[in-house]
């Protein structure tokens, strides 16, 4: 993991033993837990209301939906709700710690060559809006094999943990003026999808129109291949014909005096010859339909099980993700300041718990101070002072997160 990423690589329940034995040494500290409850509970209630905005904004435009609109929706009320759904989109992602891929990124994978000899074409011209999203970058190697397993290379890449895509297609008059429709898809569409373990230079296969396209070295074999038992067939098969075929033409141009006699036999022998030929080219062409064929399952294989999530369904593996990192940089950033009762600024307080997590449990990581700070001051349980900020104690913390509850519940009902 780069010393970067925001993303904290632990489950809740691992985070929340962490800081219970880091505060006492044990997990049995029976309000510690109780306060972890709580807190989970209000930051779960406060995602709710986003997951729904999300599926509301986004139902005009899923093209997986299995229910009917109520009213017809204008174009503009269609726009303000693609608008809406971008932006909260975007915030979830925020919150579960993902980065957002550069263009210059997308225009590096479309130019690298992709880990499973595949070259790929993408139309961005279909799209009105791409945007990527990742989250957990590292550094692995593979041992690829070449000529024919005789030959293996160890390679080193950029791998991404998780890979988030939001598209829209352009509208019906784009795709008419085209003759043509995107496959699987509506024209004004958005698709949202979940990926895991995608290479850096296979970010293209992630696109819902790339297109398999041979490489230039598949069409140097099979052009080469097909050159010399090309040249073979015509020499062994068609050698005679093709010399008598070609005095005959001397012959009719007035190159040559001496006529040419075609029997019956040479005819056969010539249609022989040519049927030969032709069938030896049809082989060729099969060979080369067959390699693309393998190569588009070799596709299909990968993405079969790197794809995690589609459209509404992403929705609540992010918000499950986002409430998660919300929790553990809320209850870090509090377990370290009640450690420090006298206070930490929040740098102190950042390089504490980055460098806990590297000594501790050789993990390096960008924590999200801001974040975690904005939270807990916002349901008061740390104050800020003129030395920095200070946590209430867990007593008072718990008080305050049953209060907080009490007062949802009361304004709902």
């Amino acid at each position: 993991m780069t010393t970067t990423d925001r993303f904290i690589p632990y489950k809740k329940q691992d985070i929340i033993t962490m800081c219970a034995q880091e505060l006492n040494g044990t997990v049995c500290d029976k309000s510690f837990q109780q306060f972890c409850q709580l807190l989970a509970s209000v930051i779960h209630h406060d995602y709710h209301d986003l997951l729904e905005s999300l599926k509301n904004d986004y139902a005009p435009f899923d093209p997986n939906a299995d229910t009917r609109q109520l009213t017809a929706i204008t174009e503009t009320e269609k726009a303000k709700r693609q608008k809406g759904f971008a932006n909260n989109f975007a915030k979830v992602l925020n919150a579960a710690n993902f980065e957002q891929i550069t263009e210059q990124d997308l225009q590096d994978a479309l130019h690298e060559e992709s880990l499973f000899k595949v070259r790929l074409e993408v139309e961005f011209d279909d799209f009105e809006q791409v945007v990527f999203y990742r989250r957990g970058e590292s550094t692995k190697s593979e041992t690829l094999r070449s000529f024919w397993g005789l030959r293996k290379q160890t390679i080193n890449f950029t791998n991404y943990d998780r890979v988030a895509v939001f598209i829209t297609f352009k509208d019906k008059q784009h795709f008419a003026n085209k003759n043509k429709l995107p496959l699987g898809f509506e024209p004004g569409a958005t698709i949202v999808k979940l990926f895991q373990n995608v290479p850096k230079a296979d970010l293209e296969m992630l696109f819902p129109n790339s297109e398999v396209r041979m490489r230039p070295i598949d069409k140097i074999i099979i052009g080469g291949s097909a050159l010399v038992g090309g040249i073979v067939v015509l020499v062994t098969k068609l050698g005679a014909s093709i010399l008598l075929l070609a005095a005959l033409l001397a012959f009719w141009l007035g190159w040559r005096q001496e006529t040419v006699e075609m029997t019956q036999q040479h005819f056969i022998s010539f249609a022989i010859g040519m049927g030969v030929f032709g069938s030896f080219i049809f082989k060729e062409w099969s060979k080369f339909k067959n390699r693309k064929i393998k190569f588009m399952k070799a596709l299909s294989d990968n993405l079969y099980f790197k794809n995690l999530d589609n459209n509404a369904g992403v929705f609540h593996t992010l918000i499950d993700s986002a409430e998660e990192e919300d929790f553990k940089e809320a209850l870090l950033a509090y377990s370290f300041l009640l450690k420090n009762p006298e206070g930490l600024s929040a740098e102190e307080l950042d390089k504490q718990v980055e460098a806990w997590f590297a000594s501790q449990y050789q993990c390096h990581l960008d924590f999200e101070i801001s974040d975690a700070l904005d939270k807990l001051t916002k349901m008061k349980l740390v104050k800020q002072t003129e030395q920095g900020y200070q946590a209430v104690s867990l007593a008072k913390a718990k008080q305050t997160l049953d209060c907080y509850w009490d007062n949802i519940f009361t304004y709902n009902s």
